[in-house]
């Protein structure tokens, strides 16, 4: 029978190489666009939505 940290040390290195054998994908983030003082003139008023899914 191993040690309890013996079998701890396993574990996290098990864990560590099921890590790093899944690949990862980086999206691109984009900037938001710059909205222009004009912009800001042309729709002052927002609305509400509310949906009732109840």
């Amino acid at each position: 029978m191993l040690p309890p940290f013996i079998i701890e040390q396993i574990r996290k290195r098990e864990e560590g190489e099921h890590r790093h054998e899944q690949p990862q994908l980086e999206l691109p983030v984009l900037p938001p666009p710059q909205r222009s003082e004009d912009a800001e003139e042309d729709e002052p008023n927002r609305g509400v939505l509310i949906i009732d899914l109840g």
